[in-house]
C-alpha cells in the first residue's frame, strides 16, 4: 500500500540512514554493556558512550559531565522538575511555567501541585510569546524553578531563552527549558542563555526513539537535584539503569549532522514550509497561528474557518500524513478536545478545533509541497461544500463557548 506523504516532522521524525548506520555495530558486535569496566566489552562501549556524550555537551556549549542520558524527554521533563522540586520543598514551592507547554510538563506540575507545590502560570500573548516583564515580577523567594520550553510544537513559536536566562540568573532561581523541538534545529548555548537544566532527545531530529538527555549544570549535580529512578550509581548517580548504547551512540551521530548541516537545512525548509503557507492561506477563511517570524523552519499551524480539523485529517488520510498537533494528545483531539495551547493563545474552541499542524522536515521536497497545497485545497473545498448541504462534522459541544484551562 502506498504510504501518504509524511508531513509530521513535529511528532516525529525518520531515522537518518548515517544514524542507522553508526547504531548498527552496537546491537551485536560492540554489544557490551556500558558499566563493565572489567573487560573490553565494557570499555569499548563506554568509550561509545563518552564520545555521543561530548558530541551533545559540545553542540550546547556544555561539558561532558553535564549530559545525563535518559529514555526521552519526558523521562528529562520528569526528573528536572521533580528533582529540583523534592530536594527544596521546605524552602522554596513555586513552579513558574506557561499553558503552552507540552503535556510532560504540565502533567508533571499537576502531580506536583497535589504534593503541595503552587504552579503558577506567566501569561502568554496571541502568538504565544512568554511575558518577560510579567515573569520578572512573579518570580519570588518561594520559586524552585522556572520551565519554559524553547520551541513550541504546535505552533512553532521560540522563546527567548536568552532574556528569560537572564532574569532567572539575577533573581537566583534555576531555570529549565525542554527544548525537544528547537534543538539540533536553532543555535543553543547553555552558557550565553544562563539554562541550568534543559530536556533533550533523538527522535525529533532523526535519531532514534526512547533514548534522551537532560543537561544538568555541573555544579548542580548532587546538591540540587534529586534521582527519580533508584538502582545503581548510573549516570552521575541521577539516573539509574543499563545505558542505551545503541541508541546513545545514534543520537550523538545525529547532533553531528544537525550541528554540520543545521543552516543549510533551515534555510531550505523554511522556503518550503514559505511556500506552502503563501499558498494555503490563499483559501478564503485560512488562518495562521503562531509567530511570523521567531518560529521554527519547518511549523505551519493553520487553520481553516468552519471545516473540523478531524474530518479534514479524514478527507486527506491518503495523501498527506499531518496532525492536530502534539502526538501525546492526539486522543483529546480525537475526543473534540481543542488543543491546550492553542486555546490559551487565545483562539475560541470551534476556532483551535479548525486546526492542523504541518511540519517540514529533511526529507521533504518541493513536489511534496506542490501535492500538500492541492490535497488541502481539494478537501477544504469539499468540507464545505458537504457543510453547506447540512452536514456539519464539528462535536455539539464546540458551540458552546468555554475558556482556556
Amino acid at each position: 500500500m502506498k504510504k501518504p506523504i509524511y508531513l509530521d516532522y513535529h511528532a516525529t521524525t525518520p531515522c537518518d540512514q548515517r544514524v542507522v548506520d553508526a547504531m548498527i555495530p552496537y546491537f551485536a558486535g560492540e554489544f557490551g554493556n556500558a558499566a563493565s569496566r572489567q573487560h573490553v566489552y565494557g570499555w569499548t562501549a563506554e568509550a561509545a558512550v563518552n564520545r555521543a556524550r561530548t558530541i551533545i555537551a559540545h553542540a550546547i556549549g556544555g561539558e561532558p559531565a553535564s549530559i545525563v542520558f535518559t529514555s526521552g524527554a519526558t523521562e528529562s521533563n520528569n526528573l528536572a522538575l521533580k528533582g529540583i522540586c523534592e530536594n527544596v520543598r521546605e524552602s522554596r514551592n513555586e513552579i513558574i511555567t506557561s499553558r503552552t507547554e507540552h503535556s510532560s510538563i504540565l502533567d508533571v506540575c499537576s502531580a506536583l501541585e497535589k504534593k503541595g507545590f503552587t504552579i503558577s502560570f506567566v501569561p502568554v500573548d496571541k502568538i504565544g510569546l512568554v511575558d518577560v516583564v510579567e515573569l520578572e515580577k512573579m518570580i519570588s523567594p518561594k520559586t524552585a524553578v522556572v520551565s519554559l520550553m524553547a520551541a513550541n510544537n504546535e505552533i512553532g513559536t521560540l522563546a527567548p531563552l536568552e532574556e528569560i536566562g537572564a532574569i532567572c540568573c539575577k533573581a537566583g532561581v534555576l531555570f529549565h527549558t525542554d527544548a525537544s523541538q528547537a534543538f539540533g534545529k536553532i543555535l543553543i548555548d547553555v552558557k550565553e542563555m544562563n539554562i541550568d537544566l534543559m530536556s533533550l532527545n533523538a527522535h525529533k531530529m532523526y535519531g532514534p526513539k526512547g533514548v534522551g538527555a537532560l543537561f544538568v549544570r555541573t555544579s548542580m549535580h548532587k546538591s540540587k537535584l534529586r534521582p527519580q529512578i533508584h538502582g545503581g550509581g548510573h549516570e552521575s548517580g541521577l539516573r539509574a539503569g543499563t545505558l542505551n548504547v545503541p541508541g546513545i551512540v545514534g543520537f550523538g551521530k545525529a547532533v553531528e549532522i544537525a550541528v554540520a548541516e543545521r543552516d543549510v537545512e533551515s534555510r531550505r525548509i523554511s522556503i518550503l514550509r514559505d511556500r506552502l503557507q503563501q499558498k494555503l492561506v490563499e483559501i478564503d477563511g485560512a488562518f495562521v497561528n503562531g509567530n511570523s517570524v521567531h518560529r521554527l523552519s519547518g511549523n505551519l499551524n493553520i487553520g481553516f474557518e468552519g471545516v473540523s480539523a478531524l474530518s479534514l485529517l479524514v478527507e486527506i488520510k491518503n495523501d498527506i500524513a499531518i496532525s492536530t498537533g502534539s502526538a501525546c494528545s492526539s486522543a483529546d483531539a480525537a475526543a473534540g478536545l481543542a488543543s491546550h495551547v492553542l486555546r490559551a493563545v487565545g483562539l475560541s474552541k470551534q476556532a483551535a478545533l479548525s486546526c492542523v499542524r504541518v511540519s517540514i522536515g529533511r526529507y521533504t521536497t518541493e513536489d511534496d509541497i506542490q501535492t500538500a497545497v492541492h490535497c488541502l485545497r481539494s478537501a477544504v473545498e469539499t468540507l464545505r461544500q458537504q457543510s453547506s448541504q447540512g452536514i456539519s462534522f464539528f462535536p455539539p459541544s464546540t458551540t458552546k463557548e468555554s475558556q482556556p484551562a
